[in-house]
């Protein structure tokens, strides 16, 4: 069951939004530095080893025990507001520079948690505006998919919402789009075992060339995504 869930996570059909968003690949293409199926790859393959994406899923493991903690109590009828997760959501959204990119996570959050509480899988007050790294941590909670596939396949997601979106920008033909996807499997499998065990807040992040794309993305004269 934990396979099945984990695939309906990370469908393209799940309705959060995802496609509509760049996160700076737009400005990257426009201005050439994007070219072809290698500098995409070399694009990606920095971000996963070093980007703000590296972080949020070793952050993936701690809300988990936040989160199921949050449940607990509120299953005892102890009076508990989420603190560490709220803690947790803030110091995530505030790594990010692009007012952009802080809206879209919030927008995929609040989208993903809205289908999960119509599911059956509420968080225990209701709320929704927790970002995305918290809604995939509480749907991995949720639905039982393993700790190491919830950072497995928020990794996976993002490369394949990154290769959605250069299918229509690079251009990038959609037999190269999943080839690409293979080649970084490896990378993703390694990634999320490294991960996995790793306190978030001891990481660094080099992924400056990104956070300059998508904080300028708002610049471009025409734009076929919202960030």
């Amino acid at each position: 069951m934990s396979s099945l869930a984990l695939l309906q996570l990370v469908s393209p059909a799940l309705p959060v939004g995802a496609f509509s968003y760049s996160e700076g690949l737009e400005l990257l293409v426009q201005r050439d530095q994007l070219q072809d199926r290698a500098t995409l790859a070399s694009w990606l393959e920095a971000e996963l080893s070093r980007g703000q994406v590296m972080i949020e899923a070793a952050a993936l493991r701690p809300l988990r025990h936040s989160l199921s903690q949050w449940q607990v109590s509120a299953e005892q009828g102890k009076v508990d507001h989420g603190t560490d997760v709220r803690d947790w959501a803030q110091w995530l959204i505030a790594l990010r520079d692009a007012a952009e990119v802080r809206a879209q996570q919030q927008q995929m959050g609040r989208s993903l948690l809205q289908l999960l509480a119509d599911l059956g899988h509420p968080l225990p007050d209701g709320g929704v505006d927790f970002g995305w790294p918290v809604a995939w941590a509480w749907a991995g909670l949720s639905w039982e998919i393993t700790p190491l596939e919830v950072v497995q396949g928020y990794l996976f997601g993002w490369v394949s919402n990154q290769l959605s979106a250069a299918v229509r920008l690079v251009p990038l033909g959609p037999t190269e789009a999943q080839r690409l996807q293979r080649q970084l499997q490896p990378l993703i499998e390694m990634q999320a075992r490294s991960l996995l065990d790793v306190d978030p807040k001891q990481l660094w992040c080099g992924g400056v060339g990104s956070a300059i794309a998508q904080l300028s993305h708002a610049e471009l004269y025409s734009r076929l995504f919202r960030s």
